[in-house]
């Protein structure tokens, strides 16, 4: 084939594939079956692959995922992206009302839109071809996101007009995508995403592209930066517009003549949500007329003609089963309320912990009660209380058990402690929740040997302790239920490449007791190694700044014990490293670093950045992370939402940065 020819083939299957798409994900009414698609895209591939310079940047390929970025670079928006004030209430909605028409006359029209729970963004186009896509920042300049942003198959690549915009939207995790991620997770002994919005935000918020193509993300447009050159007068018709380039708009909006029908559509929503395949959080509320927008104006961080009801925290009932208990791998016996399956903010719940025997005392909770659960935050269920007067005397009382449920060893109270424990070492609830504590994210972090793996292969005596599991072989992995010669192999080299983890991944995996993954990676810098860590006394580690004496007597106890001198020489004759491996402790003096012998407080929910990264880049610049403020504190970083911890900043008068700001200094 000659070049003129693949050219013309190419842009054939661009227009194709590009209307497949559309059809199937913005009308969501697919006119060729999958493999067709397939085909097609093969097809383009190959011709790309023998015609490199026929791949365009808009060429259906592209959502696959590009090359692993180094970081993200700042981009400033064309216009700012402000945010929203709150409604809580119908009077907090009749006051938005009586605000605006008093700024814009009594003739105004409202457009309600569902409230998306997900990841504001802007894209920007010009001739109509897809260009720059990026987050909100904190609203003036955001960071470039747009290879994530092309792996969402509901963004155009090339409008149906070659117009030069921008535009806002909302990216998000239709709740589907969600469940089948944390399933995956999950099995592979990761944690979880809190909620799809996590979830999303976390997908475009990473430097792999190709991770954010597996991820299954969807997008609402929502709105146009800077209507001046669309000739649109109003937001519905804008919204209208959109809807005619190709956008994938949210169908659910609505006009509404008064704050009357404004209320009702609320109220309408708040009963409806749970029935949406995604998850939102409240409704929206706009001035229609754009003129009436530009007469109402902005204050510094809102628009005035607009504003965000957020929904209350929903509540329903159903009745508690049973009580199960769990014993963790510190011993500790924890309840956990077994409920009648039920529908809260989009998702079934069946289970809520009761956290332990005083709580249930205090709720005066039996099993068969008829009780009250919610999320708490729409993300944690809990049992609110229980409607007493709903019982029937067929309820029972429940006491905790004075014997481990796994091992029957008599349970303790520690002195201070308001939970119950095992403190037999060999409990096998322990040293298989030990075993899942080994291998997960902030530990040793191997890679498909999750919860279910490690149950199996604990129950079926493969492995006793961690130093087995450097010792499974093919043969018996191969055996096991749901695993095929490919993960196999997979999980034997997650487990080979584990060997090469620095020393704090270890100590931290090893459980022992008061010593977290900050405290472990601070003990792996100060000794450099598993043999001096050995060797040291309570003098020595109580001398570290942050170690302090229940933690020092953990460590030397731990040390003491003839089963963990086996255990590690077990572990090193199988390779694993016991070397520190990453950047010593920063001297204060020696450090140019605004961070070096600073306090830090970290509050909110951070989305450039984990809590841990942050951490972990403010400690290697000879920082210290706090948890709480006080007056030793030098400088609060306060994401979103922020609460009280903000708060006391305020009123001791720290400085208090945002995340863009924290992002800024760590890039110095």
């Amino acid at each position: 084939m000659d070049l003129q020819t693949a050219e013309k083939k190419v842009k054939d299957l661009h227009n194709l594939l590009n209307q497949y798409n559309y059809e199937y994900h913005v009308l969501d009414q697919p006119s060729v079956p999958d493999a067709e698609y397939d085909r097609l895209m093969r097809e383009l591939i190959e011709l790309e692959d023998q015609f490199p310079e026929l791949k365009t940047g808009d060429s259906p390929t592209q959502r696959v995922g590009g090359e692993i970025l180094d970081m993200f670079e700042k981009v400033e928006h064309q216009s700012q992206m402000l945010s929203l004030g709150n409604a809580f209430n119908e009077q907090d909605l009749r006051d938005f009302d009586r605000r605006v028409r008093q700024g814009a006359g009594e003739d105004v029209t409202y457009v309600c839109e569902l409230k998306i729970d997900g990841l504001a963004v802007s894209l920007r186009y010009e001739d109509g071809l897809f260009v720059l896509g990026a987050t909100r920042g904190d609203g003036t300049i955001g960071e470039n996101i747009t290879a994530n942003l092309k792996t969402i198959r509901s963004i155009p690549l090339r409008l149906k007009e070659e117009v030069s915009m921008e535009v806002r939207g909302e990216a998000f995790m239709p709740r589907r995508s969600f469940e089948a991620l944390n399933k995956a997770k999950e099995e592979n002994g990761e944690e979880p995403f809190a909620n799809p919005r996590n979830a999303a935000a976390g997908s475009l918020r990473q430097l792999d592209p190709r991770l954010a193509a597996k991820r299954n993300l969807d997008i609402f447009v929502y709105g146009i930066a800077d209507t001046g050159d669309t000739g649109v007068v109003s937001h519905s018709e804008g919204l209208d517009y959109l809807d005619s380039l190709g956008f994938k708009t949210n169908k659910e909006r609505k006009k509404c003549a008064n704050i009357e029908e404004v209320i009702e559509y609320v109220e309408s929503w708040t009963d409806k949500r749970p029935n949406l395949s995604y998850d939102i959080d409240g409704i929206v509320i706009k001035v229609d007329s754009l003129e009436q927008q530009e007469q109402l104006g902005t204050t510094a961080k809102s628009p005035r003609w607009a504003i965000a009801y957020k929904f209350p925290a929903e509540e329903v009932v159903t009745t508690l089963r049973d009580i199960e208990l769990s014993v963790g791998r510190t011993g500790v016996v924890t309840p956990t309320a077994i409920l009648d399956p039920v529908r809260v903010a989009g998702t079934t719940v069946q289970r809520a912990s009761l956290h332990n025997e005083d709580l249930i005392r205090e709720k005066d909770i039996k099993i068969g009660d008829k009780v009250v659960v919610k999320k708490a935050g729409d993300i944690i269920p809990e049992v609110v209380n229980v409607l007493a007067d709903k019982r029937t005397g067929e309820e029972q009382d429940f006491s905790m058990p004075t014997h481990c449920p796994e091992c029957e060893s008599e349970l303790v109270r520690l002195d201070g402690e308001v939970a119950l424990r095992c403190i037999n070492p060999k409990c096998p609830a322990q040293i298989r929740e030990g075993l899942i504590h080994f291998v997960s994210r902030n530990a040793m972090n191997i890679d498909g040997l999750g919860e279910k793996v490690i149950s199996q292969l604990f129950a079926e005596n493969l492995i006793k302790d961690v130093a087995d599991i450097y010792k499974l072989t093919y043969g018996q992995l191969i055996q096991l239920e749901r695993m095929g010669e490919k993960s196999v192999n997979n999980l034997l080299q997650a487990i080979e490449n584990s060997k090469q983890n620095s020393l704090e991944k270890l100590l931290f995996g090893l459980g022992i007791r008061h010593v977290g993954a900050k405290a472990a990676k601070t003990l792996a810098q100060e000794f450099g190694n598993m043999e001096m860590l050995e060797k040291a006394t309570r003098e020595d580690l109580t001398a570290i700044n942050e170690i302090g004496e229940k933690m020092a007597d953990s460590v030397v106890t731990f040390f003491e014990q003839e089963e963990a001198h086996e255990l590690l020489k077990e572990l090193k004759t199988a390779g694993v490293n016991m070397e520190y491996k990453g950047p010593k402790p920063v001297s204060i003096e020696s450090s140019d670093s605004f961070f070096a012998g600073k306090t830090v407080v970290l509050t909110g929910k951070l989305e450039i950045m984990s809590r841990n990264e942050a951490k972990e880049k403010i400690e290697a610049l000879g920082g210290k992370v706090s948890g709480s403020v006080s007056k030793k504190t030098d400088v609060v970083i306060a994401g979103e939402d922020a609460g009280s911890k903000l708060a006391k900043a305020q009123e001791l008068g720290i400085e208090v940065w945002n995340e863009e700001k924290l992002a800024e200094e760590l890039n110095k």
